[in-house]
């Protein structure tokens, strides 16, 4: 129903939060903010607003751009060609409106009484002139591109994220999903001994699995057990076929002892949904802190990530090929400590060429004690 509405001036309208919904990973905020004369819906990560996506008029639209709240630092009230309320729509209900968030933690969908009102996929970008997606908006603009006319690409998004919510809240999700995957590890590199909680009650939920020594192994294997339960973010914005790369776990190979060596899971195994990054063979990764508290010790400052270590010296590597999630292969990335040189090797010059330099110092990729030098 389309309306005019009357009220106080708008320098004396008070913005008022009708939504604020944290991703479930931390790592970004969708507030839906309204002035009782335009509402709009914000997605923000820890120190600025990443995109800012229009969801409606209240009051009669301009037939040009509304310059004046924009020079404000207001949301503009969308011109009349391009809203398909004109006249203004009825305040929204803050008891209707529902964030869904997608798995990935990047991007989110703002649902009215269920059905979509916005997406603000994990690409979008206001300074790169990239708004969400509105249902109300017609065509394009820098304040909203139209949901319908996006609807095919972002409406199975959409019922894809109310699935994986579904099955990753329920009851059995979680157990369904570590089972699975222990079991998968069971096959490929025997019994498990310890098995630590990674997540530290926090979401994603992770578990560390350390494999023992065994015939024909003499090193520990430990392994992420959680990280390929959800995509990862960014890796869509890259890669044409991102279903390929999406979901990975960790592993260690090591002669350290494995609970020391663990304690670099704590720092890596949920890194992709804070950071609100991803993880790739050959992608490499900075400690945050002193060298000296590198888990792994040895003066180490970062790490390789390597699908196919074989390029190192060392026996040959476990095959752990074979985990699915649905429809996505499971990508395991093995850990090789690097020194800061070498990490900005890998930067400057590619993973190709830091793997054919380790290679020739007699790296191996079973880390051990650092020989002094």
């Amino acid at each position: 129903m389309a309306i005019m509405r009357s009220g106080p001036p708008e320098s004396a309208q008070r913005t008022v939060t009708l939504l604020d919904s944290v991703s479930p990973y931390g790592s970004r905020r969708l507030t839906v903010e309204s002035d009782g004369t335009v509402t709009a819906a914000y997605l923000r990560d820890a120190t600025s607003v990443i995109s800012a996506t229009w969801l409606g008029n209240h009051v009669r639209a301009p037939r040009g751009a509304d310059q004046a709240r924009l020079d404000a630092g207001q949301a503009p009230l969308m011109p009349a060609a391009r809203t398909r309320h004109p006249r203004g729509r009825l305040p929204f209900d803050p008891g209707g409106l529902q964030a869904l968030w997608f798995e990935e933690g990047d991007g989110v969908a703002l649902l009215e009484r269920g059905t979509p009102l916005a997406v603000v996929p994990g690409w979008s970008d206001s300074s790169r002139g990239m708004p969400g997606y509105s249902r109300d908006v017609i065509g394009q603009t820098p304040f909203a591109w139209s949901l319908d006319e996006a609807a095919e690409g972002l409406g199975p998004r959409v019922e894809r994220a109310t699935e994986y919510w579904r099955w990753r809240e329920s009851p059995e999700g979680w157990g369904q999903f570590q089972s699975a995957l222990l079991s998968h590890l069971s096959a490929r590199l025997g019994p498990g001994a310890h098995y630590w909680d990674g997540s530290r009650g926090q979401r994603p939920a992770l578990g560390i699995s350390e494999r023992p020594p065994a015939p024909g192994r003499p090193y520990t294997v430990l392994s992420t057990v959680g990280m390929s339960a959800q995509r990862m973010p960014g890796v869509e914005q890259v890669l044409d076929d991102p279903g390929e790369y999406a979901r990975i776990e960790l592993a260690l190979a090591t002669t350290l002892p494995p609970g020391a060596a663990a304690l670099t899971f704590l720092w890596l195994a949920a890194y992709p949904w804070r950071a609100v990054t991803w993880f790739g063979p050959g992608h490499t990764v900075r400690w945050y802190d002193e060298p000296g508290t590198f888990p792994l010790g040895g003066g180490y400052e970062g790490v390789l990530l390597l699908d196919d270590p074989s390029g190192l010296r060392g026996p040959a590597a476990c095959d752990l090929s074979g985990f699915r999630v649905g429809e996505d292969p499971v990508r395991w990335l093995w850990i090789v400590p690097v020194t800061e040189r070498s990490r900005l090797v890998a930067r400057d010059h590619g993973s190709a060429r830091l793997v054919r330099d380790l290679a020739a110092d007699g790296r191996s990729w079973v880390t051990g004690p650092r020989e002094p030098g």
